[in-house]
């Protein structure tokens, strides 16, 4: 089997591409730097230039599967010129592949597509599953749309499309852990809003084995990318703080002055999604990391 992925230097591609290739498969990836092209026997970099329709289409040779991971980080804040970039970093990218496919002969089968729980609306007792059908009304939701319309476009050339909906990615290295300890390592950590807010979380190499599952056994459809047990804001902090041992002394961050901050981008930190993994595990997949206290202690310790 032969992988293709885009945004295979990110922090989800590359945990991606390390258990691609344990697990004995060919991968291919796309980059828009050639300072990051690398040839060996089972790992070949690309060229690609989606904003000026560019792509070295002998990255498809021999590929089954596309796993779509390219994508702004949404972590930055969200001016109108940045809302902008967020969006056509992942449909541009998505439309060049198609386009590039529709005219060319391949042997792509299955489009596996990065998506995230934003699509869910903010709520602090619905449990979502996957066959909710109803968009969260703000920007994320917004983005979390065009983003899986974008990943649709790949039925018309019958190949099987997937969407992982991401939760909040613990890691070692970058994502939101590391923004979460940083001020409880300064002993000035607390939680945010009134820290009620459900998190669904879900570790790094789970997260790179949720989408190397959906590929090897070839699942269509959308699943959730979170861990079994969902945590509020709250217990995150406090758990972080925890397996730290650093104290949390400050009352909770208000919602206004996060709001003054971050503008918009609040609504990261401050929307509650509660979000159900039972789909993927009817599948088969087991998680490794099922509680936040086991996930924290493997990261932080």
């Amino acid at each position: 089997m032969s992988i293709l992925i885009t945004g295979a230097t990110g922090l989800v591609g590359k945990a991606l591409t390390e258990e691609l290739l344990n697990s004995g498969k060919q991968v291919n990836y796309l980059t828009t730097s050639p300072n990051k092209i690398e040839t060996k026997e089972n790992y070949k970099g690309f060229l690609w230039n989606p904003s000026e329709g560019e792509i070295d289409v002998r990255c498809f040779h021999g590929v089954t599967t596309i796993v779509h991971l390219a994508g702004a980080s949404i972590a930055e804040r969200w001016t109108e010129e940045y809302k902008s970039i967020i969006v056509d970093s992942r449909i541009k990218t998505a439309q060049l592949l198609c386009s590039t496919l529709k005219n060319i002969d391949h042997t792509v089968a299955h489009f596996v597509s990065a998506s995230a729980i934003g699509a869910y609306p903010s709520s602090k007792t619905i449990e979502y599953s996957e066959n909710f059908e109803v968009y969260n009304s703000g920007f994320l939701g917004d983005v979390v749309k065009v983003w899986e319309d974008a990943a649709d476009l790949f039925k018309e050339l019958n190949i099987k499309v997937s969407k992982i909906r991401i939760g909040v990615v613990l890691s070692k290295k970058g994502g939101a852990l590391e923004k979460l300890i940083q001020p409880i390592k300064m002993y000035i950590g607390a939680p945010l809003g009134d820290g009620e807010q459900w998190q669904s979380w879900i570790h790094l190499k789970d997260l790179a084995r949720v989408f190397s599952y959906v590929v090897t056994h070839e699942l269509e459809g959308i699943y959730n990318a979170v861990a079994p047990s969902p945590v509020t804001n709250k217990e995150m902090t406090k758990e972080a703080a925890s397996v730290l041992n650093k104290p949390l002394f400050l009352p909770k961050v208000p919602a206004f002055m996060l709001k003054l901050l971050l503008g918009d981008m609040a609504a990261i930190v401050l929307e509650s999604q509660k979000v159900s993994s039972n789909k993927i595990e009817q599948k088969g997949f087991d998680f490794k990391f099922k509680q936040v206290d086991v996930a924290l202690q493997d990261l932080l310790k």
